[in-house]
């Protein structure tokens, strides 16, 4: 019982985790992770240089 608990929580977060990347990417944020995600052209954020 314990397992499938485990199971769903994880699989909550994944699926939160999904939601907000596919609505992030929706609203036309180039990068996600990036703290200047609107104007990622040419940021100084070194998020692209890694």
């Amino acid at each position: 019982m314990e397992n499938i608990v485990i199971v769903l929580i994880v699989a909550g977060v994944v699926g939160l985790a999904g939601r907000y990347l596919w609505k992030a990417k929706k609203r036309g944020v180039k990068c996600v992770g990036c703290p200047d995600g609107h104007s990622c052209g040419g940021c100084s954020c070194q998020c692209h240089n890694r």
